[in-house]
């Protein structure tokens, strides 16, 4: 009896011991500053549900209302605490994007803000890395001007540029019957979504998984699950060609 409970406790001992205990992830707490591209299909939950089986877990937060362009972000409009998370928050890294149109039809303003913006996170110690969206379906040659006025923000404030946009039509180019647009041409699939989370992912921790399951699922406040949203394998090995293709690591 003495002997096994010797072994038993010698067992204890050992699965206890730092050889054998779970290794401490390194984790980045990531705020998005945006509108409904960054909330349609949870996506601050994806990037962190894809970044679970990497070292560096990325807890993300969001400061969004629809239709929300810099400049209320920066006034604090429309109930928007922007500036006091990035001021209050202790974020590691901030991701933020201007209303859709705004880098074609205002992009003087998206510059101002967003340098505005850049200053205060980099202020506070923290990085900005600016969310390069897509081209409205109906017009996907516009990608190229939203494309120029993030790359002249970038230059501007020395924020790194997360090119979403270039992804979505490597994707599209490599599988023109996806589809990555919701049915009014603007907001993102669930697969939109899907391709963005991946650019995150990679963008801020340099690498993507090497296995990445079809069914994501969250815990709600009562802690239980729900599914927020499910990719086929082809849909997933395609997706992390083309963001490994064009994403390099900012940090």
């Amino acid at each position: 009896m003495k002997v096994r409970l010797f072994l038993v406790g010698l067992l204890i001992v050992q699965l206890l011991s730092p050889s054998h205990a779970r290794p401490v992830k390194d984790t980045l707490r990531v705020l998005f500053v945006g509108n409904s591209y960054t909330y349609y299909n949870n996506l601050i939950q994806m990037v962190s549900l894809i970044s679970d089986s990497l070292d560096t877990k990325l807890i993300c937060t969001k400061s969004t209302v629809g239709g929300t362009n810099l400049g209320e972000h920066w006034r604090e409009e429309k109930g928007l605490r922007s500036k006091t998370m990035i001021q209050k928050g202790s974020y590691d890294i901030v991701v933020f994007h201007d209303h859709s149109l705004r880098p074609i039809e205002a992009p003087d303003s998206l510059l101002y803000y967003g340098g505005l913006l850049c200053e205060l996170i980099k202020s506070k110690k923290a990085r900005p890395f600016l969310y390069n969206t897509w081209a409205r379906e109906k017009n996907p040659a516009s990608q190229e001007i939203i494309n120029d006025t993030y790359t002249r923000l970038s230059e501007q404030c020395g924020a790194a540029t997360v090119r979403v946009g270039d992804s979505w039509q490597e994707y599209l180019k490599q599988s023109p019957k996806a589809s990555l647009y919701s049915g009014d041409g603007s907001h993102p699939s669930n697969l939109g979504t899907f391709i963005a989370a991946l650019c995150f992912v990679k963008a801020i921790t340099g690498k993507l998984p090497d296995s990445i399951p079809t069914v994501f699922n969250y815990f709600d406040r009562d802690g239980e699950t729900f599914r927020i949203m499910q990719v086929s394998k082809e849909e997933i090995t395609l997706g992390i060609s083309v963001v490994n293709g064009i994403i390099v690591q900012a940090l």
